[in-house]
């Protein structure tokens, strides 16, 4: 059985959750859909919280009006017949009556999870209900019966496969099992969400639990390119990634996929194909465990990085120096991208500076401390083991008319980073594009 993931925009409309239901049945085989919220439910639903937190609940109301005549409008647009029409009528009713209900109480941090998680519910509902319509065999599962989070907020693997197995065999012989991406239980059985790489995170958490064949993740764009196409001129889609180079690539800025969603499937060993809905056909990217060798795949950005550097001359045969320092860094929850050691100083950067002033106030009992705001990482990756001669050669040539800060090579065998001024992005790119990626 495969997993197909459709993200917002491929819900956004009725029409495309008609498209998305041709595209779930056209194998005719047996498919697990994992859906997002239409596109801009999940915003006005986090609108709504706001103004509740405000204690202004005429505003609330307005945007609940609001939303509500947009899915009603959705209805006659999406079914063909009365019955379901209607069906989906009260659906809605009792969905937004829901949410009326928050405007008269006091309001909770715990109850803005429950009110987000409403996009994801009725989109599925209204999916199945169109579904059911076109005589298609299928049927809802709801994932807050069997996605759940533990006491640290991270999946809970052992309890979502062995719900969500009691749950397929007491439901067997459906062609489309579908469900909520993005929201879950957490260990005190409260409704919560995923955050980190939401629906994706879902999909490869089910794929992993059933033993999927494969997990695809549908979106608007034709797999991960080999660089950003919104800056550089003839990029091209990746047709093949290994696990680790699609995480370095995500996390540093490749915006079709996060870091951590799709580790369940590479510990299974599930394959995980990104697809594009509005090219079905096209073969899009792979991600897998084959690393191909001696490859250089793709480069990507990572923008609003602060570099910090801070230079001590007791560092010199300083042991727990190191220690220290990054000990800060966590005492704030702050996370260092990359870091570069000499004998005197230590130079890292950021990407989250909420903190950036207490840090560096901090910092200044070990040394001096000097900040570089608006910078950018650049990362290369592919195959790029150290014993491939040569490759690091190549992407530092492609930088040799762009003032890098800093550079990050051997903590990977996939990746390759350098630090620059925001600025350089742009040229630093179309640079190794031309470079790397040459016909």
């Amino acid at each position: 059985m495969k997993v197909m993931k459709f993200g917002g925009t491929s819900v956004g409309t009725p029409e495309r959750m008609k498209s998305v239901t041709q595209l779930v049945t056209r194998s005719g085989e047996p498919v697990f859909v994992v859906l997002s919220a239409m596109s801009g439910t999940t915003n006005s639903l986090v609108e709504i919280s706001n103004y509740l937190y405000k204690k202004n609940p005429e505003g609330a109301n307005d945007v609940i009006n609001r939303l509500e005549q947009k899915y009603m409008e959705h209805v006659d647009v999406l079914y063909a017949t009365e019955e379901y029409k209607q069906k989906t009528r009260e659906f809605l009713k009792g969905e937004f009556m829901y949410l009326r209900s928050f405007t008269k109480d006091l309001f909770t941090s715990f109850e803005e999870k429950s009110i987000v998680a409403q996009g994801e519910i009725i989109s599925t509902n209204m999916v199945v209900n169109y579904m059911q319509e076109q005589g298609i065999n299928a049927i809802l599962l709801s994932a807050l019966d069997f996605m759940r989070t533990d006491k640290n907020g991270e999946p809970d693997p052992g309890y979502i496969k062995e719900k969500l197995t009691k749950v397929l065999e007491e439901n067997e012989g459906y062609q489309v099992y579908l469900t909520q991406g993005f929201i879950c239980r957490n260990a005190y059985g409260e409704v919560d969400n995923l955050e980190r790489g939401g629906s994706d995170y879902t999909a490869s958490l089910i794929g992993a639990a059933i033993n999927a064949d494969e997990i695809q993740i549908w979106t608007d764009i034709d797999g991960m390119h080999n660089n950003d196409p919104r800056i550089v001129d003839k990029t091209e889609a990746v047709r093949q990634l290994h696990f680790e180079e699609a995480a370095e690539l995500a996390y540093f800025g490749a915006k079709i996929l996060h870091p951590t969603c799709v580790q369940p499937a590479k510990f299974a060993g599930i394959p995980v194909r990104l697809k594009n809905t509005m090219e079905p056909d096209a073969p899009g990217t792979i991600i897998d465990n084959v690393t191909v060798r001696g490859k250089i795949k793709a480069v990507a950005a990572k923008d609003n990085i602060t570099a910090i550097k801070i230079k001590s001359s007791r560092m010199l045969l300083a042991t727990g120096f190191l220690r220290k320092v990054f000990e800060i860094f966590e005492s704030y929850q702050t996370a260092i991208d990359m870091v570069a050691t000499s004998e005197v100083g230590v130079s890292m950067s950021i990407d989250n500076d909420a903190h950036l002033n207490d840090i560096v106030d901090e910092l200044k009992k070990y040394g001096t401390v000097t900040v570089d705001s608006d910078m950018c990482i650049i990362c290369v990756v592919g195959d790029l083991d150290w014993s491939n001669v040569g490759f690091e050669t190549l992407a530092t040539d492609a930088m040799k008319n762009i003032p890098v800060r800093m550079i990050s090579y051997g903590g990977s065998n996939y990746n390759i980073s350098f630090l620059i001024k925001a600025a350089d992005k742009k040229r630093a790119l179309q640079s190794l594009s031309d470079t790397l990626f040459k016909k």
